[in-house]
């Protein structure tokens, strides 16, 4: 396959990764069936990996042990692992591409560093008393400008909370899930699957829409 990241964007993704501190590990869910976009998402690992010694990544099939211990049913799924191997819940279902390239950077950087909520102290003080599951979606387009912004304040709530998973979805490589929900226009976000909204919300808005759906 041919690389996937020019040197112009090669220049810039080794200056981002000079701010990491310990190594992450990113764990690639991917399937023979139905998955187009499987390949591109572990070149687009393994160019990273080449880049920073301290990413490494690991490829499991979807009917795989380790895709039932970190319930992963969609393929491609991309989680992320601090360097003491923790799982905070920050999930990118698609390959995040085009906008969404930046918000897997920042997260990897943001692991390395243990994955430290980046939320105000309000935010992290309603956060932290959810003690039920919380299920985050965020619906984008590669194209979508104002989608990493929700993606990482859905991802950032995640940080906060072990009780929370949220997902960045590409809605046009998971258009059944799309239809299921109703997608035309993003980013759309669905909590719980009972609380939906579209737009990247302030914050404090969107964890006002959180604690809505608890």
């Amino acid at each position: 396959m041919a690389k996937l990241l020019p040197d112009n964007i090669t220049k810039q993704v080794k200056e981002i990764f000079s701010n990491m501190e310990g190594s992450v590990k990113a764990l690639l869910f991917k399937s023979e069936k139905n998955c187009d976009y499987c390949s591109t998402a572990e070149q687009m690992l393994k160019e990273l990996s080449e880049l920073e010694a301290k990413i490494s990544y690991e490829v499991h099939e979807l009917d795989s042990e380790m895709a039932g211990k970190y319930s992963v049913k969609l393929a491609p799924s991309i989680i992320l692992l601090t360097p003491d191997g923790e799982d905070k819940g920050v999930r990118f279902l698609g390959i995040p591409a085009g906008h969404e390239f930046g918000s897997l950077l920042q997260n990897i950087v943001s692991f390395s560093k243990g994955a430290i909520s980046e939320l105000s102290a309000e935010s992290m003080k309603r956060i932290e008393t959810i003690d039920s599951p919380v299920d985050i979606k965020v619906f984008v387009t590669t194209t979508c400008p104002y989608c990493p912004k929700a993606v990482l304040t859905a991802h950032n709530i995640a940080m906060a909370n072990k009780n929370v998973t949220a997902y960045m979805v590409e809605a046009n490589e998971f258009q059944e899930l799309s239809k299921k929900y109703g997608v035309s226009s993003v980013p759309q976000i669905v909590i719980n699957d009972k609380v939906t909204f579209v737009g990247a919300y302030p914050e404090g808005q969107f964890v006002d829409q959180v604690m809505k759906a608890v």
